[in-house]
């Protein structure tokens, strides 16, 4: 019975997506839904998109494996990077009216800048979405009992994705997410209530009590250098690496006017933020609940404490609506985060590679259609390799940001709030970014300074060198008189 309400779920999801394909009739109402839309469908996209299966099974499974300071990245850095694009970078970008993140890129710098930062964009969102999958193939082998594996479980969820994905675009992620982000609240709260009834729980006041007193509620690192860099550097990757990203931009644009996309952002950042608390909330609770359990999949796979918990010790009832805010959280993020990079490849790299003349919107809307089926191909790949790799939900996600950190998001800031920076200090800011991090992924890569934040300052370095260096011969070429 469980499985068929989940499947009825499902087809629902579905059922919307190809609804809202009926809503697209460009290009531009597939990449930015007509940017029309209110307060309350922009604040439900920021959340739910970035509300995803880290934050329900990677940030709990995290916690319980060492303390809350290990989440510095997310849901800290996460939080934050969404209440800085809010305030400092929607509004200017939203000014100019563009259609993609890459967009900007071409109109203040060049062609070249646009298409190198557009597939460091679309790159990074590959461990991202493929979390996501991966997290979906999680929840459909906890639900059969291990008759469908994690590998066929990863099958399942990305053909649902990106049917529902594939023909309504924004507009499905939309309208998806707003119904997907009603189940996420209610469903996850109540059955917060329904778990602090349990005797063993007796509210959150215990379970907090509990976990402090197992020192999971350790966050500050110690007074050494290296434990400091790297805990910042846990920060900022995310914090910083995560503002240049399509999907940010993509649901700022798609509001109805600039005040919507500036708070409709920070708005969504908040509530990521204080919600965050309900799955690691949930999670710890399940280790007073049911101690065995929780010891037998710590050993094996943190992520998996909260759904076998919730299929062991809460009514059907209960199930169906946890593991229906659990697949509207990660179809929420999936899908938006699977429509960034398609968007960003098809707009802002093969757009750029074909005749001008012969790029319709048809044409335009079906090569990005054809981009979303390739991407989900690739993420597919990948998600099979991590699992095969054991590499972990939160890790992935984590791990994401550190190429748009190393090499947009200089650009970027500099762009809108420097006025010296220009085309040669964008190259240099990319090219030294880049060669920086991947040469101390290979050097150095446990080093005390990350190889991101390597490149992170010599990215910066780049940008001001190009600025001052032309400010020089602008004003060389000015007092030089031919002979």
């Amino acid at each position: 019975m469980l499985i068929g309400f989940v499947i009825a779920y499902l087809v629902i999801s579905l059922g919307i997506g190809f609804y809202a394909a009926t809503k697209v009739h460009s290009a531009s109402d597939y990449i930015t839904a007509g940017r029309s839309l209110p307060m309350i469908v922009v604040v439900a996209m920021v959340f739910a998109t970035w509300f995803g299966a880290e934050t329900v099974l990677g940030i709990p499974a995290t916690f319980l494996d060492e303390n809350l300071g290990a989440t510095i990245s997310d849901p800290f850095g996460a939080s934050l990077a969404l209440i800085l694009f809010g305030l400092f970078i929607a509004r200017p970008l939203y000014r100019m009216k563009l259609i993609t993140l890459g967009d900007y890129f071409r109109e203040r710098y060049n062609r070249p800048v646009e298409m190198v930062i557009s597939l460091a964009i679309a790159l990074s969102y590959l461990g991202w979405v493929s979390a996501q999958v991966v997290a979906l193939g999680l929840v459909f082998n906890v639900l059969s009992d291990g008759a469908i594996t994690q590998e066929q479980g990863i099958y399942i969820g990305a053909s649902v994705v990106l049917l529902y994905t594939l023909f309504g675009g924004m507009w499905s992620v939309a309208l998806t997410t707003l119904v997907q982000m009603t189940v996420i609240v209610a469903g996850l709260l109540w059955i917060a209530m329904l778990v602090g009834d349990m005797p063993a729980v007796n509210g959150v006041a215990p379970v907090v009590e509990h976990a402090a007193a197992a020192g999971k509620f350790e966050f500050w690192p110690p007074l050494e250098w290296a434990a400091i860099v790297t805990f910042v550097a846990g920060l900022l990757t995310m914090g910083l690496g995560s503002i240049p990203q399509q999907d940010v931009f993509q649901r700022a644009n798609a509001s109805k006017n600039e005040r919507v996309a500036v708070w409709g952002t920070v708005i969504g950042g908040v509530l990521y933020f204080a919600f965050a608390a309900v799955p690691i909330y949930l999670t710890y609770a399940a280790t007073l609940v049911d101690p065995a359990l929780t010891a037998t999949l710590l050993a094996e796979d943190a992520q998996q404490v909260l759904p076998a918990f919730v299929k062991a010790h809460l009514p059907l009832y209960a199930q169906i609506i946890f593991y229906g805010a659990l697949l509207s959280v990660i179809m929420s993020t999936a899908s938006g985060t699977l429509l960034a990079p398609s968007v960003t490849i098809s707009e802002n790299i093969i757009k750029e590679l074909m005749p001008r003349h012969r790029m319709s919107q048809k044409k335009l809307l079906w090569i990005t259609r054809s981009v979303v089926v390739a991407f989900t191909l690739l993420v597919v790949d990948y998600s099979l390799w991590s699992l095969q790799s054991e590499t972990s939900i939160h890790t992935m996600v984590a791990n994401a940001y550190k190429i748009t950190l190393a090499c947009a998001f200089v650009p970027l800031v500099a762009g809108l709030y420097w006025k010296r920076a220009n085309n040669a200090g964008a190259g240099l800011s990319i090219a030294l970014g880049l060669i920086a991090w991947i040469a101390m992924e290979f050097i150095a890569p446990e080093a005390s300074l990350p190889p991101q934040f390597v490149g992170l300052i010599a990215s910066a370095a780049g940008m001001l060198a190009g600025g001052f260096i032309r400010q020089q011969q602008s004003r060389v070429s000015k007092n030089f008189t031919p002979a």
